[in-house]
């Protein structure tokens, strides 16, 4: 199959096909083994992208500034706090205006409306670097990791155990990204905190036409098997209100050693989008623990420093699945790349 992405948008791999996902992944491994090499890529010169971010990062910022910087083109960063977006200028203004500036656009920020508007208005390429609904670069850099990681397995004969908070946007985003390749994905956690409805009925849809498997449990027995155990933080940018709740109801589903015994798989990989409570050296799980005398720390640090861990590979893989998203959606030419 012939795969052109060229001048489409990146705001949910629920808009891809498995093909499509597939060749996005075998162009992130041609180009990470193009970096390794030193080869300097030229796909993107004389593109301009800007960098919309509402709400904070590391991993995305760096990996869009780099990924476009070392195909030869140029990034802006936009703080949205120190510009007129969404004050006193209209989502569908701003679109506007920044489409005559720049070939592409990549929003960070809260409403998954914000970024398909940016797309419906705009006019050029729009990638979602996050938004409260949904994750889909991080995703693309899993797979790409997972690969790596267990290349013994296909992606569609992987089981991944999501664990803890089950209804945030890195859940969605994992559902959908499982549901799409035809895997075997498990929401673990309390019932209160599985997925929602509306995002659990997309996945399962797209599931029955791609054989995957998608399911929400609050049984430990879920664990059995498990290829990936994953987790993310428990207070979500914007829930710092609900640090007490949240520890209560997650106490139990911290990632330890015991619960990846519990998968009796010794090959089972730890994943976690970072950043990570591991450990004591953040200010916010001291503050939680003097404020409140609560443990906020999804995974123990033996776990997320073990052996299983391959949390910085994941992390570094953000840099080159991000590259094939921009060099397919918006490159010139790829040069040594096959589809």
């Amino acid at each position: 199959m012939n795969i052109n992405l060229h001048g489409k948008s990146f705001l949910t791999l629920l808009d891809f096909s498995a093909e499509e996902i597939n060749y996005l992944l075998e162009l992130a491994h041609q180009l990470k083994q193009k970096r390794q090499q030193g080869i300097q890529g030229t796909s993107l010169t004389g593109k301009n992208i800007a960098l919309l971010f509402e709400k904070t990062s590391t991993r995305t910022r760096c990996a869009f500034e780099v990924s476009v910087a070392e195909e030869g083109g140029y990034p802006s960063f936009i703080d949205v706090s120190s510009s007129q977006f969404g004050k006193k200028e209209s989502v569908e203004d701003s679109a506007q205006v920044l489409a005559t500036f720049y070939h592409g656009i990549e929003f960070r920020g809260y409403a998954q409306k914000t970024v398909e508007d940016l797309a419906k208005y705009s006019g050029v390429p729009v990638y979602n670097g996050l938004t409260d609904d949904d994750h889909p670069t991080q995703i693309l850099a899993d797979l790409m990791t997972i690969q790596e990681a267990i290349p013994r397995k296909p992606l569609s004969q992987i089981k991944v155990v999501f664990v803890g908070d089950t209804r945030n946007n890195m859940s969605n985003a994992w559902m959908y990204g499982c549901a799409k390749m035809g895997m075997h994905f498990v929401a673990y956690g309390p019932k209160e905190l599985h997925p929602y409805p509306h995002a659990l009925a997309k996945a399962q849809a797209c599931a029955a036409l791609s054989g995957a498997i998608i399911e929400a449990s609050d049984d430990p027995a879920c664990l059995l098997n498990a290829d990936v155990i994953y987790t993310d933080v428990w207070i979500s940018m914007g829930e710092e209100d609900q640090i007490v709740n949240r520890a209560n109801l997650l106490q139990d589903y911290q990632i330890t050693t015991a619960m990846l015994a519990q998968t009796q798989n010794p090959d089972v990989v730890f994943m976690h989008c970072l950043p990570a409570f591991h450990d004591l050296e953040t200010k916010f799980v001291n503050d939680a623990f003097q404020e409140f005398g609560v443990d906020v720390r999804e995974v123990s640090d033996e776990v997320f420093r073990g052996k299983n861990s391959i949390v910085f590979q994941q992390a570094g893989n953000r840099l080159h699945s991000i590259k094939a998203i921009l060099v397919a959606t918006l490159g010139t030419h790829n040069e040594g790349i096959q589809s």
